[in-house]
């Protein structure tokens, strides 16, 4: 099992940036995919960011360009970072933790964060 808690989020301005914070604990490998998504009201969970412990990004298309991952492999946490924010950018955050590189085994979940995006 691993365990995940979220931090961040909020009211944040349009064109301005989030910074939202995932640590894990439990029972980690050393191979492991780390990242963030994210739902909006009435869609489904679509993908921000991930990271593996390998390096591999994999990035959201309505995010790209926008979106920065930063993992400390040691610490187990991953920050995101989200640029020139959208009102499409409002939903609930969910930090997301999976022990393969591949995307084998299951995906363990946060609880999520909620971010509004207004101007």
């Amino acid at each position: 099992q691993v365990q995940l808690v979220e931090s961040g989020g909020g009211l944040v301005q349009t064109g301005g940036s989030l910074r939202l914070s995932c640590a894990a604990s439990g029972t980690i490998q050393a191979r492991n995919t780390m990242g963030w998504y994210r739902q909006a009201a009435t869609k489904q969970r679509e993908l921000v960011v991930t990271r593996t412990s390998g390096g591999w990004l994999n990035y959201g298309d309505s995010v790209r360009g926008r979106a920065t991952i930063n993992r400390d492999l040691f610490k187990f946490t991953a920050d995101l970072v989200l640029n020139d924010l959208k009102a499409e950018d409002s939903g609930v955050y969910y930090c997301m933790f999976r022990n393969s590189e591949d995307g084998a085994g299951d995906m363990y979940w946060g609880q999520g964060t909620q971010v509004t995006v207004s101007s």
